[in-house]
């Protein structure tokens, strides 16, 4: 099940919020001399340095995957980590796997933020914007930034891609740029300016703690799908819809769109978000249909039709979007394909976050003093 390699650190190729990039050179199989691009996360093994043996786990490469195509690092084993400090915080995330990990949740006795989480559950009528992958998060967040730069925007990530918020470039970069105010890691993610159990706390931390005025909740980087109606990680986008309803937030469901993806099941509205909003969401979400050209908005019409007894189908204008988008200080990319290759994907992405930003009370005029 784990392909398992050693190897030494050859150097550091670049490095980002809580993740190293590397080079190592594999010693130990066929293809011993050979280099490979590893990537290691310091809060959970320690940070590899050159000259550095490492275990490695090359699944991820053996198996031509691409959004996780690194081998990972397990461990040091000539050079462990200092054990951490003692501390507060009982979560346990990856729990019972090897690399399980203690963490400070939001939600639980021990943290400073307890208090304030224990009795809420109403998230005063907050736009939450739901997505089913990773790509659409900047795309999202460049719709609210159109209307609405100055909003917090809060990442709520969800446990169905990627579990390390590490891994993704995007959501440092956005960080650093302050398109983000911050991320929550819930279920078994980890790595998040805060931790949470469920997205139900994840949501109130990102809104009673970070001061969220718009959250996304979105997986991680990576999608997992089985060409099957149910076998997907996105049919959490339905689940998250629920969350916010639930504690009286205002969903916005970006869907997944596509008129460059070859597969049949992706074209027009994927049937991903068909089944996500149209059988695992149980309450009424607004549903963002972009206004685009002929023949796809044809398509998008007719695709839309069967959430339509349960949702709100609201049409957004996407006229200013193009150069939000371009703004981005990430670059776009969605299975492989760029802003260019898969414009609807991403239109219709910063659509939902432009209609969320609409749904913001105005804002209030400073006060001057003569």
């Amino acid at each position: 099940m784990i392909t398992w390699r050693r190897g030494e650190v050859v150097d550091i190729r670049r490095e980002w919020r809580g993740a190293v990039e590397l080079t190592v050179r594999i010693e130990d199989d066929g293809n011993a001399g050979a280099s490979v691009r590893a990537l290691a996360y310091p809060e959970l093994v320690g940070r590899p340095e050159p000259g550095d043996t490492v275990l490695l786990n090359t699944t991820a490469q053996t198996m031509g995957l691409g959004t996780g195509g690194y081998a990972l690092v397990v461990a040091l084993p000539d050079r462990l980590p200092a054990d951490p400090p003692a501390g507060p915080g009982h979560l346990v995330k990856g729990r019972y796997s090897p690399l399980q990990a203690v963490v400070l949740g939001a939600d639980e006795q021990d943290s400073p933020h307890h208090d304030v989480l224990r009795d809420a559950d109403d998230l005063g009528a907050m736009p939450v914007v739901v997505a089913d992958l990773h790509s659409a998060l900047p795309a999202i967040c460049a719709g609210v930034r159109a209307v609405r730069p100055g909003a917090r925007i809060v990442y709520v990530m969800t446990d169905g891609g990627a579990l390390p918020a590490w891994f993704s470039m995007t959501a440092a970069a956005l960080r650093e740029a302050g398109w983000l105010a911050g991320t929550v890691t819930t279920g078994q993610a980890v790595g998040g300016d805060l931790e949470a159990v469920t997205v139900h706390t994840g949501l109130l931390a990102a809104r009673h703690v970070l001061g969220a005025d718009i959250a996304v909740v979105t997986q991680g980087p990576g999608n997992l799908g089985t060409d099957t109606r149910w076998g997907f990680s996105g049919v959490a986008a339905g689940e998250a819809v629920n969350a916010a309803a639930a504690l009286g937030g205002r969903a916005v469901a970006a869907l997944r769109i596509s008129d460059a993806d070859a597969r049949e099941r992706h074209q027009g509205i994927s049937h991903h978000s068909l089944t996500a909003y149209g059988r695992v969401a149980l309450v009424a979400a607004d549903v963002i249909v972009p206004e685009v050209a002929e023949p796809l908005a044809s398509q998008l019409v007719a695709d839309v039709a069967p959430l339509r007894a349960r949702h709100r189908v609201v049409t957004v204008p996407v006229d200013g979007l193009d150069e939000a988008l371009r703004s981005a200080p990430v670059k776009l990319s969605t299975m492989g394909r760029g802003l260019d290759e898969d414009y609807a994907h991403f239109l219709a992405s910063a659509a939902a976050g432009r209609h969320a930003a609409t749904l913001l009370p105005p804002t209030t005029a400073p006060t001057t003093t003569a």
